[in-house]
């Protein structure tokens, strides 16, 4: 009987520190929701009269009522696009070795630690390496290039440990009836293991894109501009070859630096512009988001475990 009623007290003290820690995380997610919500809000009623055509094709200018960030946005997107293209092959490969192919031993866990470092080392510390070696050593020079391949090596860790902790996730049935119908190790890999964990590391890379655009100090040690009033070359030409590399090497400026460039001004009609270029710096992180959490419920549905 009375070990019983124990077990019963037992049973109620749990399900009461259960109604607590769903009480503390409804609590904590309310906070962030609602810090996130008074930070747009803020933006929205300083910056919204801001939002207009103009001021999205317009260069920046010592004039507040006619500065625009035409050259901030397009570079952010170039930026971007060479993040893109040489931080997510590289992660995601790194990932699925280390996970699937790299053996257990003292070299791979002294990698596996460095990876883990390395994705908490402070940003500057990355655009200190990225000038001695992109702009110093192989002559990049101040330019998109440099830019993209800095961002991309600050993002390399969270997408390496992203694919890993997704892949880690399949389950290990999935590989064996795969290995036991006569698939080879790669075909085990690229036909169930990658398909069955895309979401997540689809999850994981527009995660680490969302922080990469909002870097400012990796971007200004490198030697960034503040103040730029023209467009890289276009990618695409109408003569032979038709694709055209040079806006690579242009000089840039990003959107982040646009607002620090605006916010230090004592001018309040600047500080309106950096509100509103947060706004649209805010919007374009949430909609990768969005995309994230909108990618990985369309592939958990496509999959039948």
């Amino acid at each position: 009987m009375r070990q019983g009623m124990n077990l019963q007290g037992r049973i109620a003290r749990n399900k009461t520190v259960d109604r607590l820690f769903v009480l503390f995380g409804l609590l904590a997610t309310f906070v962030g929701l609602l810090t996130l919500a008074a930070l747009i809000a803020d933006l929205a009623i300083d910056g919204t009269t801001r939002l207009t055509w103009e001021f999205f094709t317009s260069f920046p200018s010592r004039f507040a009522s006619r500065a625009g960030i035409l050259s901030a946005w397009v570079g952010t997107i170039l930026v971007m696009i060479v993040t893109a293209f040489t931080a997510v092959p590289l992660g995601v490969a790194a990932g699925i070795y280390l996970e699937e192919y790299a053996p257990k031993n003292w070299l791979t866990a002294i990698i596996e630690i460095n990876i883990a470092n390395l994705a908490g080392v402070p940003s500057i510390v990355y655009g200190l390496m990225a000038l001695g070696l992109f702009v110093y050593q192989l002559r990049l020079g101040h330019s998109i290039l440099t830019a993209g391949l800095t961002l991309a090596l600050l993002i390399l860790p969270i997408v390496i440990v992203a694919t890993r902790e997704a892949i880690r996730a399949v389950p290990g049935t999935i590989r064996e009836a795969a290995l036991a119908l006569g698939a080879t190790k790669w075909q085990t890999v690229k036909d169930h293991v990658v398909p069955y964990s895309t979401g997540g590391i689809l999850t994981g890379v527009i995660i680490a894109l969302s922080r990469a655009i909002g870097e400012t100090a990796p971007l200004i040690t490198i030697g960034a501009l503040t103040f730029i009033a023209f467009l890289p070359g276009a990618p695409i030409k109408a003569e032979f070859p038709f694709i055209s590399l040079e806006w690579l090497m242009s000089p840039f400026t990003v959107m982040p630096i646009q607002m620090f460039n605006w916010i230090s001004r004592p001018q309040e009609e600047f500080h309106l512009n950096a509100a509103a270029t947060g706004l649209v710096l805010m919007f374009m992180t949430l909609m990768m988001n969005a995309v994230a959490i909108y990618l990985r419920y369309r592939f958990r549905k496509r999959i039948n475990w």
